[in-house]
């Protein structure tokens, strides 16, 4: 197994240097206007490597590519990585989205990153790793896991190199990496090339003539992904000329700090979660958060239901239209997170690109 290790740091390091350079798109500051981003060190001697982490974690369970379980400040904690999203391992669940189904090469690559942190242990300890967060404001995915990047004690970042090798594409569905994006462009332009893993055409190919075999959908996956990342990058870029006005519906700090500034009207940036029809005949538009305590709701008055009711909300949440959308109103906080009340349904806009999603129904 060991020989299998460096076996796959070394392909990793080939395809680094066989393909040519690609030219990457922009990043943008981050959402919710961060004043941070973690230092990294540059590219030296052919690859990529952060500076080795001040503080290591233990760790205690790797459940495929993207999700590991650390020991960290006395608590088990579940990370996701950021800026990627390998293939779902087989479990026989019957109901399995189109976009990420089960596949043989998912458990391979569970089955991989479980021997690979295995390998890492010394001295009859679990593997350590550091943690790299984004911004200073550390967040979480709505099933409470930790969003990071996992870098190895000598400053691999193991997010990148999931790409790298092809194990997993370039996952920028929720904004370009704020840490090392033309690094992970490049990583997947040329595992592509090298048809490396996920990329390779016989990558989940039925073994049996006949047979039938899950395959991801990437030539659909990958457009959607970027116009998200574009309207992300678009929206960064008006937090960070004011971050007052603009706000991330998926910042706690953003909306507190908004909401105390006792605007007369913000615009919050940000995805639809739930939609809700109240006992009193009001609705509720439930935006997405990691953090359930905090999160904003938007009231339309019973009185304005009809107003609104040309208005798609569960429409812009299907997959493959342009699920971001922009609110203006005014931001209040309260004991169950922050509120707005929607003033109408001009209030209202996707994000662009739009790409195929169109709020108010024709």
């Amino acid at each position: 197994m060991r020989q299998y290790l460096l076996t796959t740091l070394l392909v990793a390091s080939l395809v680094m240097l066989i393909a040519p350079p690609v030219e990457p798109a922009p990043a943008g500051a981050g959402p919710g206007a961060p004043e941070r981003a973690p230092a990294r060190q540059s590219k030296s001697g052919g690859g990529f490597r952060h500076a080795p982490p001040e503080e290591l974690f233990e760790v205690a369970r790797v459940i495929d590519g993207d999700t590991i379980h650390v020991y960290r400040q006395g608590r088990l904690e579940k990370l996701r990585l950021l800026s990627v999203d390998t293939e779902e391992r087989i479990t026989g669940r019957a109901n399995v989205s189109a976009t990420k189904p089960e596949t043989v090469f998912g458990e391979e690559c569970a089955l991989w990153a479980q021997e690979y942190f295995a390998e890492l242990a010394e001295d009859g300890r679990p593997a350590r790793v550091g943690l790299l967060f984004p911004t200073e404001e550390e967040r979480r995915d709505v099933y409470d896991r930790l969003l990071c990047h996992v870098v190895l004690p000598d400053g691999t970042d193991f997010d990148l190199l999931l790409v790298q090798l092809g194990k997993s594409p370039y996952f920028n569905k929720y904004g370009n990496s704020l840490i090392c994006h033309e690094e992970f462009v490049a990583a997947q332009a040329k595992a592509r090339k090298a048809k490396l893993g996920i990329w390779n055409p016989a990558t989940n190919r039925p073994k049996t003539k006949g047979a039938r075999a899950a395959r991801r959908p990437y030539d659909r996956l990958l457009p959607w992904w970027q116009a998200r990342a574009d309207a992300i990058d678009a929206f960064r870029r008006a937090a960070a000329a004011d971050p007052l006005l603009h706000v991330d519906s998926e910042s706690p700090e953003s909306l507190a700090r908004s909401a105390r500034a006792k605007l007369p009207e913000v615009e919050v940036f940000g995805q639809i979660y739930r939609v809700f029809d109240e006992d009193d005949g009001s609705r509720t538009v439930l935006f997405r958060s990691g953090d359930k305590a905090h999160s904003l709701r938007v009231r339309i008055a019973q009185e304005d239901v009809r107003a609104h009711a040309a208005l798609d909300f569960r429409g812009v949440r299907r997959e493959f239209v342009q699920n971001f959308l922009y609110v203006k109103g005014r931001l209040v906080e309260t004991s169950r997170g922050f509120e707005m009340r929607s003033p109408g349904p001009d209030a209202w806009r996707v994000a662009e690109p739009a790409l195929g999603a169109a709020l108010v129904r024709r």
